[in-house]
C-alpha cells in the first residue's frame, strides 16, 4: 500500500471515529428576581457577583444564575419565584424582599434586599436570629425619612407641603409615623404609594395637584426611574432629597442613605455561604453602618437655594 493511501485511510478513520467528550459538569443554580428591568439593575449585579466571588463562586464557571425581572410590578414577584423553583434552584435572591415572594419560595433558602425594616415588613422575626429559610441585607433608606426630612428643612426652612414616595406592602406605616413626629405644627406630609413604574405619571400629577414644595423619595421603583424623577423635580422646581447617591449624581438635589451596592455585595456573600452549607437561619440580617450625605451644588443653584455652611460641612460628597 502506498504511503499516500495509508494517510488517506487514517484521516477517514479519524473523522468516522466517535469523538471523546468530557463529562458534563452540572453547576449549582441560584435564582435572582429583580423588581425592575435587566438594564436598570445591571449596575447592582456587579456588586452581587463580587460578593459571590468572595466565596469562590464565579458566574458561568462555578455557578449559574437564572434571572427574572418584574418590570416594576412588585405583584409579579411571587410568580417569578415560583417559576424559578421549577428550575431546581438552590437559593433565590429577591430584590427587594416581600412576604409574598418569601412564601412562594416555600422552603428554598431566600436572600433578600430591602430598604425598610425586615421585621416590621414580616420578612424575618428577628434581625439577629432570622430563623426560617430567609435572611438578607437592608440599607434602611425608608426608615431614614425623618432624618431626610430634617436635612431638607435645613435647606428649605419654609416648606409646608412635603410629598413622600412610599412603597405599599412594606413598613410604610412605621415610616410615616416617624416622619410625622419630625414635622412641625402646620406641616403637611403627603404619602404617595408607588408600586409600579407605569403609575409614576399619575403620582406626578398628584404631587402637582397638592402643590408640594418639597419631596422625599425612598422607593425601589423610583430608584429605577432616576432620570424621570430628577427631571420632574427640576421642571417643577421641587427641592428633593433621595435615599441613594445616584440621584444627585444624575442631577438631583441631595441624598442621604447607605450604599445599595454594598447591600447587593452582602447578598452575594450570603448566597455563597448558603451554597457552601450555611443555614440562612444562622445568618443575621446585615445592617448598614455608614450613611452618606451627598449634595449637588449645581442643582441647588438652579433652584435658587443657598446651602447653609453647617449643612455643607456635614456633606460626605459635594457635586459641583
Amino acid at each position: 500500500m502506498r504511503r499516500r493511501d495509508l494517510v488517506t485511510m487514517i484521516g477517514c478513520a479519524a473523522v468516522a471515529w466517535p469523538q471523546a467528550t468530557p463529562a458534563q459538569v452540572h453547576l449549582p443554580i441560584i435564582g435572582f428576581v429583580g423588581l425592575t428591568s435587566a438594564n436598570a439593575i445591571e449596575p447592582r449585579l456587579a456588586a452581587f457577583r463580587a460578593g459571590l466571588k468572595e466565596n469562590g463562586f464565579v458566574e458561568g464557571l462555578s455557578i449559574d444564575v437564572e434571572y427574572r425581572y418584574a418590570d416594576g410590578q412588585i405583584s409579579r414577584m411571587p410568580a417569578l419565584v415560583a417559576e424559578l423553583l421549577r428550575q431546581s434552584v438552590s437559593a433565590v435572591i429577591t430584590a427587594p424582599g416581600t412576604p409574598a415572594a418569601l412564601e412562594a419560595a416555600r422552603t428554598t433558602p431566600v436572600v433578600f434586599t430591602t430598604g425598610s425594616d425586615p421585621v416590621a415588613d414580616g420578612l424575618v422575626p428577628s434581625l439577629s436570629r432570622p430563623g426560617g429559610h430567609a435572611t438578607g441585607a437592608t440599607f434602611y433608606s425608608a426608615l431614614l425619612q425623618a432624618k431626610q426630612f430634617e436635612l431638607l428643612r435645613e435647606l428649605v426652612p419654609d416648606m409646608k407641603v412635603t410629598a413622600v414616595m412610599s412603597l405599599p406592602a412594606t413598613s410604610s406605616d412605621k415610616q410615616f409615623e416617624l416622619l410625622q413626629s419630625a414635622a412641625r405644627a402646620g406641616d403637611e406630609i403627603v404619602r404617595l404609594d408607588l408600586e409600579a413604574a407605569i403609575k409614576l405619571d399619575a403620582l406626578f400629577a398628584t404631587i402637582r395637584q397638592r402643590r408640594a414644595d418639597a419631596m422625599i423619595v425612598n422607593n425601589p421603583v423610583a430608584n429605577q426611574q432616576i432620570d424621570r424623577v430628577v427631571a420632574f423635580a427640576a421642571e417643577n422646581r421641587i427641592p428633593t432629597i433621595y435615599g441613594i447617591r445616584e440621584f444627585p449624581a444624575a442631577g438631583g438635589l441631595m441624598s442621604y442613605g447607605a450604599s445599595i451596592n454594598d447591600t447587593y455585595r452582602q447578598v452575594g456573600v450570603y448566597a455563597g455561604r448558603i451554597l457552601r452549607g450555611t443555614d440562612p437561619s444562622d445568618l443575621p440580617v446585615v445592617q448598614p453602618t455608614k450613611f452618606e450625605l451627598v449634595i449637588n451644588l449645581k442643582t441647588a443653584k438652579a433652584l435658587g437655594l443657598t446651602i447653609p455652611p453647617t449643612l455643607l460641612a456635614r456633606a460626605d460628597e459635594v457635586i459641583e
